[in-house]
């Protein structure tokens, strides 16, 4: 709306219009919020997730768990490695893999209680 327009509808003014504008979440931002929501918009994904939610898992326990070959499982913890939700620990020659951080946990637990409301 220009500045010489007039909205009719009793709501904000321009200027509080304007807070509102600076308070938002910067452009950057905005992507890289997009971008991982992307990344949890998989129902694939999210099996993984969920099942390293409960338990720090290596690939062939995480494959039985979530029902699917270890190639499709492999091919998911790259991507989730990549994007920093997922991390990896070595012991001997077997990799456990387990959530990157408790945001995880959070963004999961949050969707969860907001799709049971």
């Amino acid at each position: 709306m220009k500045k010489n327009e007039e909205c009719h509808c009793g709501g904000e003014t321009l200027e509080s219009l304007e807070i509102v504008k600076e308070a938002m979440i910067g452009e950057d931002e905005i992507y890289e919020i997009a971008r991982l929501l992307k990344i949890f918009s998989d129902p694939t994904r999210l099996k993984v997730l969920s099942a390293l939610s409960h338990s720090e898992l290596c690939v062939q326990h995480l494959t039985e768990v979530v029902e699917m070959t270890q190639s499709a499982v492999s091919h998911q913890l790259r991507t989730l490695k990549a994007e920093r939700l997922v991390k990896a620990r070595r012991s001997g020659k077997m990799i456990y893999y387990s959530l990157a951080d408790d945001h995880i946990q959070k963004i999961l637990d949050m969707a969860l209680e907001h799709i049971r409301e």
